[in-house]
């Protein structure tokens, strides 16, 4: 027995181990116990005819065979024939072999016993816990032997041996001992062995980690045991991973996907696979479980982080239950619904499957719900958000009816509605239900309808006072409804901001705080950008609260980069242009702008922002901002002073001379500066614009020749600024915008700005052969409104394309 039990041979196979392990004895092992078929110890020994003992499985089989060959029955020791296949099974040889097994398998087990411990030799210690093994497999009453015995926590024991074999052995055996053996797993769950068992699960050996996954997927198919695994931390987060590794072998994978299988019977376990991102299990528990287990995994729902790709999935499977829990559940259901459908609505995708789920009216009914369905205030917030949200979305809600009136969300009793919440709510639901106006009117199918029904219901006044309220999340919802609602009624506005105490400052407060770039200043900068920027009050009161300084100051603070930019930073500055640029519509009628102006040097300011690359919309109003100035400047021009004449000059003409006077602005003929009187020639501005005249945005490329027109327009010296346009190359560039015929008003300007470059002879005389350009002036007096057919009919006139007549009729007068 001692020479045997060393460990030199270690068996692979289970047959292997029985073929070992029967060779071990204590007592001595006498021929009748061994089937003369099998040479092995019997188990069901049965007798023949002529007294010889077979293992029964074994001469079943010799029967058998004999049978299909054709064979006459034989004794296959003796070859004797037989006359009947009868076996008769031998009870007394049976019960003797029993009571020696036993009493081998005790002696053999104790040896077990004693090589389980971390002093043993490697070999000793995996031959017995191979023997363990082998004891189970043969008899399930085993493993209460092993149990008793006191095995299983040694076995534990060498979980922690320095030996991967037999680290590997053991979790092998624990899988042995345990299986179907609900006492065994009770035992072996005690104290921290599962979570020990878990460790392996992370180990970089993978047959460790095979092991201790299988002996988890026994040990959870005890319902008892399924909390225990469940609540070691990381367990079911390890499990997860594993079912998805492309690096485990497909044994391992499928033992992690039946372990978690398993796990799903605990609730808290289901928790945790769903923030694990496994929401499979929560999902069929919402679907198909009874009403209480709907009601937890709906809660559970209602507090996970999703991401967007997981929420798509979780609003197409379980979407319209969460619906109907909602409509029809009681308030604790209804609560649980709305917050799990707050958590997937957040993602626009997502909102959309349940707009097309039917949420719209729900929604609609919770919010203005009156008697005994109404929802307590905390509920209506949590609908308003999801209203919010699903507004928010992108979806045309022109179109989508809902309710047995089929009314939309922009009908006006539903717009009205919400009006009246919002002046009658708690700033939560105020936010979020501006939030959801601001989402109507972001479209520009449904914007109207909300104007509309503004408008009629008198709630301008009540939107523009939360400018002043404040929570920043609702002064950002009201000013961004606001600047929606801007370019649709921005005189009601602007008179409601300028007759109100407190909003405009409040909205100028916001732009000036020295916070970076947020998105509540980049709102409020657009919406005062785009009230209309002729009013004269308005620019007045934004003169009176120091306003223009302070935007001035921020749009050379970008510029010189002192401000840090964001995703905000294109729309702020923007909106900064466009306000500064006010002051230079009302030059005409407020001196206070012409100081202003000149104070800051505005005029160069507009000149180096044209110089804005990919930045549209500043180059644009830059360029704008520049032909109001330009205009202007005519006005401004100091014209010089002429010496009276001498005495003799007086007397006598013959001695007179004009006098000469140096330094004169060639445009306007008088004294200019950029600075001062704005001019775009002193100020070297004209090659700037010009570079804008192939600008791919035709709005950029209006605006420039606009600026451009301002130097040959009357009241200037025409002569001198077609001049200085030939000089900075920017004939060819207009009479091409002219050509490319890009939009008419472009082909408006550019009709009037030809022609007055075609009063100068040598520029018609050098153009007059261009056939490209008769042409196009041509369709102009053919196709063009009354003013640029007039004008058209001049071009052409001074290319000889249309006889002079009125020079005729002088000559013949």
């Amino acid at each position: 027995m001692a020479a045997s039990w060393d460990g030199s041979n270690d068996p692979g196979s289970q047959s292997d181990d029985s073929f070992h392990f029967e060779r071990l004895h204590i007592e001595p092992l006498y021929d009748a116990f061994v089937c003369p078929l099998t040479k092995q110890v019997m188990r069901d020994p049965v007798t023949l005819e002529n007294g010889q003992t077979f293992e029964r499985e074994a001469i079943e089989k010799w029967f058998k065979e004999c049978r299909e060959s054709g064979r006459r029955l034989v004794c296959p020791l003796t070859l004797q024939e037989l006359r009947s296949a009868e076996l008769n099974p031998s009870m007394a040889l049976r019960n003797t072999i029993e009571e020696w097994t036993t009493r081998n398998e005790a002696a053999q087990l104790d040896i077990a016993r004693r090589s389980l411990n971390m002093a043993s030799p490697e070999n000793e210690t995996l031959q017995a816990l191979k023997y363990v093994q082998y004891i189970c497999r043969r008899s399930r009453s085993n493993k209460h032997t092993v149990r008793n015995a006191g095995l299983i926590p040694m076995i534990v024991d060498m979980l922690k041996s320095g030996s991967r074999k037999v680290r590997c052995r053991a979790l092998e055996t624990l899988r042995v001992v345990v299986e179907e053996d609900d006492e065994n797993k009770e035992l072996l769950a005690e104290g921290d062995t599962v979570r020990t068992i878990v460790k392996f699960l992370s180990n970089e050996l993978s047959k460790e980690r095979e092991e201790a996954v299988s002996l988890l997927y026994e040990l959870s198919k005890s319902a008892t045991l399924c909390g225990k695994i469940g609540s070691i931390n990381g367990a079911i987060l390890i499990l997860v991973g594993m079912t998805s590794s492309n690096s485990e072998d497909l044994l391992t994978v499928g033992k992690a996907e039946e372990t978690l299988s398993n796990l799903e019977r605990y609730e808290a376990n289901v928790r945790q696979m769903a923030e694990c991102g496994r929401l499979q299990p929560l999902l069929s528990q919402l679907l198909e479980g009874p009403p209480e287990t709907k009601l937890a995994m709906a809660g559970f729902l209602g507090e996970l982080v999703l991401n967007n790709d997981v929420k798509v999935l979780v609003a197409r499977t379980v979407g319209s239950s969460l619906i109907n829990i909602m409509k029809s559940g009681n308030m604790q259901s209804r609560e649980a619904a709305l917050k799990a459908l707050n958590q997937i609505s957040s993602c626009d995708p997502s909102a959309k499957i349940l707009i097309e789920a039917g949420i719209l009216a729900p929604l609609v009914n919770d919010l203005f719900a009156v008697g005994p369905n109404l929802l307590p205030t905390r509920l209506k917030e949590i609908s308003a958000t999801i209203l919010a949200s699903v507004v928010n979305s992108g979806e045309d809600f022109y179109s989508i009816s809902f309710g047995p009136d089929h009314q939309t969300l922009v009908s006006e009793d539903i717009v009205r509605n919400l009006l009246h919440l919002i002046s009658n709510t708690g700033p939560a639901i105020e936010c979020k239900l501006l939030q959801v106006l601001v989402g109507l009117t972001t479209s520009p199918t449904t914007v109207l309808s909300v104007v509309s029904a503004i408008k009629s219901s008198g709630a301008t006044i009540s939107l523009v006072q939360f400018i002043e309220a404040p929570q920043k999340d609702l002064r950002l919802a009201s000013i961004k409804l606001l600047q929606n609602l801007s370019p649709h009624m921005g005189q009601e506005l602007t008179d409601a901001l300028r007759g109100s105490v407190g909003q405009l400052g409040s909205l100028i407060k916001v732009i000036s705080e020295n916070t970076g770039i947020s998105e509540e200043q980049a709102a409020a900068v657009g919406l005062l950008a785009d009230l209309p920027e002729r009013d004269l009050g308005l620019t007045r009161q934004l003169l009176d609260e120091g306003a223009f300084v302070m935007v001035i100051s921020r749009v050379i603070a970008i510029r010189q980069r002192e401000i840090r930019g964001n995703r905000f930073i294109t729309p702020f500055l923007e909106g900064l242009v466009k306000i500064v640029a006010r002051v230079t519509y009302v030059l005409a009628e407020e001196p206070d702008a012409i100081a202003l102006c000149r104070d800051y040097n505005l005029a160069a300011l507009f000149i180096d922002l044209l110089q804005s690359n990919g930045l549209d919309n500043v180059q644009m109003v830059s360029a704008t901002a520049l032909e109001n100035l330009s205009i202007e400047s005519k006005n401004l021009t100091k014209l010089p002073e002429v010496p009276p004449p001498s005495y003799c000059a007086s007397v006598f003409s013959c001695f007179s001379k004009p006098p000469v006077i140096s330094g004169l602005c060639r445009l306007h003929r008088g004294i200019c500066s950029l600075k001062d009187t704005f001019c775009l020639y002193v100020g070297q501005a004209v090659p700037k614009l010009v570079g804008l005249l192939d600008h791919t945005n035709v709005n950029v490329v209006e605006a420039a020749l606009a600026a451009l027109s301002t130097l040959i327009d009357d009241g200037v010296d025409i002569e001198q600024g077609v001049a200085i346009l030939v000089e900075a190359e920017g004939v060819k560039p207009i009479l091409d915008v002219l050509l490319e015929k890009r939009t008419e008003t472009l082909r408006r300007r550019a009709v009037w700005a030809v022609e007055r470059l075609l009063r100068t002879d040598d520029i018609a005389c050098e153009v007059s052969a261009d056939q490209n350009l008769s042409t196009a002036l041509v369709d102009a007096f053919q196709h063009g409104d009354y003013r640029t057919r007039q004008t058209a009919e001049r071009a052409l006139k001074h290319v000889d394309k249309i006889p002079n007549f009125s020079g005729i009729f002088q000559n013949l007068g």
